[in-house]
């Protein structure tokens, strides 16, 4: 017998991350909202078929989908921005209006009605009274709520150090017990994803074999400055005093203490951010060769396919990169969530 086919709507969809992992996992993503140009450029060239809705997400209302649906919606996905609640952020307060923004899926909860709602973001999030309201306006349109659940995206075989927080909710009790028995993969390492990838080209675009696999152009300093950290590992604390900057020097003011650092063959990466191919923003060295990592070096550590397309420049592609879910640890989720939905026999 053909299998029931399984709908997802993905809200704050971005560059398409989200909707790679569950298209992955057997949904049919039918919708999606952003209202970033570039990142729309990119999704639109790597998920055609979906029907994008490139507005901010206040302005959308749910029943633009309805078209679409052909029946129920089984999975509403919301990854709204996370800067407001990150620990990295050190401009955050409550007064940060991006706070709200997950709120705004509550709109389509009650107008979709969803057999699940998928939230992920930082762990931070759970701490903001923003959950509290989200969490309580579930609740009365009558979702059942799993517990917050922190998950490191290294233990779902993403080859990278990545805590996030996920919340399910579902109109059925039986329901929401499968859909958060998620499973766990075997960790990579650095040198699983990118150990194969040839020296890249320096400044200049390699668009004849890989256009994201070119190396920035550092400067005779930044060069110098890697020559003396140890291959595989090292950090910028084995710098020579001449060799320092001086912002360094007083690590109470130094926002990137990673900065400088290299990547290490046999584990995983730190966090990638929107910054991940700028040395000075993180441990974004290559383990042996004195440059930073290139995008598409970044590109698969985040577990995207080589044959993902990114619009726009290389900054624009690096904060792409850096802003997605790791599509390999949304297939993990998704799957479990399509297995939930496969095999629950409530009528919803």
């Amino acid at each position: 017998m053909k299998p029931t086919i399984k709908t997802a709507l993905d809200l704050y969809c971005g560059s398409g991350a989200v909707t790679a992992g569950m298209k992955s996992a057997g949904f049919q993503v039918i919708g999606a909202i952003d209202i970033d140009p570039i990142a729309c450029a990119t999704y639109r060239a790597n998920h055609p078929e979906v029907n994008l809705i490139e507005e901010d997400i206040k302005t959308v209302s749910p029943k633009r989908f309805v078209k679409d649906l052909k029946g129920s919606l089984d999975l509403l996905a919301v990854c709204a921005p996370c800067q407001p609640f990150s620990n990295r952020n050190r401009h955050k307060s409550n007064k940060d209006q991006r706070a709200k923004l997950v709120l705004e899926a509550l709109a389509f909860v009650e107008g979709l009605k969803p057999k699940l709602v998928f939230f992920e973001n930082v762990p931070g999030l759970g701490r903001q009274p923003v959950f509290k309201e989200l969490a309580g306006r579930l609740a009365s349109l009558g979702y059942h709520l799993s517990p917050l659940k922190k998950i490191d995206a290294a233990d779902m075989g993403v080859p990278q150090r990545r805590q996030r927080m996920i919340l399910v909710g579902a109109r059925d009790s039986d329901l929401l017990k499968q859909a958060t028995k998620i499973s766990f993969s075997k960790r990579q390492t650095v040198f699983d994803v990118i150990g194969n990838l040839p020296s890249p080209p320096v400044g200049i675009k390699n668009v004849e074999n890989d256009a994201l696999h070119y190396s920035r152009r550092h400067s005779a300093i930044t060069v110098e400055r890697l020559q003396h950290i140890q291959h595989d590992g090292g950090s910028r604390d084995e710098l020579p005093e001449k060799l320092q900057l001086r912002c360094h020097q007083d690590l109470s003011k130094n926002s990137f203490p990673d900065s400088y650092g290299r990547l290490k063959w046999r584990d995983v990466a730190p966090t990638l951010t929107t910054g991940c191919t700028d040395l000075t923003k993180g441990r974004y060295a290559h383990p042996e060769e004195d440059r930073s990592i290139t995008l598409r070096e970044a590109a698969r550590l985040q577990t995207f396919p080589d044959d993902y397309v990114f619009m726009g420049n290389a900054s624009q592609i690096a904060t792409q990169i850096g802003n997605a879910v790791p599509p390999k640890m949304m297939h993990g989720i998704a799957k479990t969530l399509y297995s939930a939905l496969s095999d629950n026999r409530a009528t919803l």
